[in-house]
């Protein structure tokens, strides 16, 4: 008798097992993507989400906590990254190269992509889940909607450093919900690394830096049962342990959902 076929197997099996799981296999993770900016590229996967022109998220959001990731600076080139590239968010505004030479639709010309959203999808190594205009821009002229058609494809990937136009700096956000003893600071377009690791806080007239913890995303927190009073100085460390320093940035009458516009950027 010839023997029963997978799927009827897994259907058996998960019939008599409640937690089985039928479908394909989970891929573990590669090493964690780190700011050291070589000529390799390394293989992915690559899929899209939401509005096929559009910039992902419905509301122009994500994981990351920025907002109007559909306007500039990142005008809708924006990207999920799995856990070695979202890296419990300090992947988050981190620059890569992306394209595909397969299937025919691919151009396999490299476009720049941010960081901005994550997901935890097993399909590979490496995963970008990108904008529906990022999936796009690999594809030959005209051939965009073909591309997106395509569903997921393998792709290649590098990380590079973040440049942004001239006229933007290092934006610091004070998130909703802050106050004299809870401070919630979202730091985004920052060149360079694009990502950082530590972020600090001085107030006026001291010599003590505060860390602030991670929050989520790009977003940093400073619990304290005494109370700030501002000005406050925030000091930045980036991946490859720069340090950047935005000197009494935020006001003595700063306002919680209120942005601050630095003088500082990395080349």
């Amino acid at each position: 008798m010839a023997s029963s076929s997978p799927l009827l197997a897994c259907v058996v099996a998960a019939a008599m097992v409640s937690t089985a799981l039928c479908g394909p296999p989970k891929v573990p993770p590669g090493p964690n993507i780190t700011a050291s900016y070589g000529e390799k590229w390394l293989e992915a996967r690559g899929t899209w989400y939401g509005k096929s022109k559009g910039a992902g998220p419905d509301d122009n959001g994500g994981a990351c906590g920025y907002k109007d990731v559909d306007k500039a600076p990142f005008l809708g080139m924006n990207s999920c990254g799995n856990d070695p590239i979202f890296k419990d968010g300090k992947g988050c505004g981190s620059c890569f190269e992306v394209k595909c030479s397969k299937p025919e639709a691919c151009s396999d010309k490299p476009v720049i992509i941010h960081i901005t959203d994550m997901n935890s999808e097993p399909i590979a190594a490496y995963h970008f889940d990108l904008s529906g205009l990022a999936f796009g821009a690999m594809a030959k002229e005209g051939k965009e909607e073909e591309l997106r058609k395509a569903g997921i494809i393998d792709m290649q990937f590098r990380r590079v450093r973040c440049k942004y136009p001239a006229d933007t700096n290092i934006t610091f956000h004070v998130e909703k919900g802050s106050n004299p003893n809870y401070f919630a600071l979202l730091v985004k377009y920052v060149g360079g690394d694009g990502d950082i690791v530590e972020v600090d806080l001085k107030e006026k007239g001291s010599e003590e830096w505060k860390a602030l913890k991670e929050s989520w995303g790009a977003i940093w927190r400073l619990d304290t049962p005494k109370p700030l009073k501002g000005p406050f100085s925030i000091r930045l460390t980036t991946e490859s342990g720069e340090k950047l320093i935005a000197d009494d940035i935020i006001p003595s009458d700063w306002k919680p959902n209120a942005l601050y516009k630095s003088e500082l950027q990395v080349d």
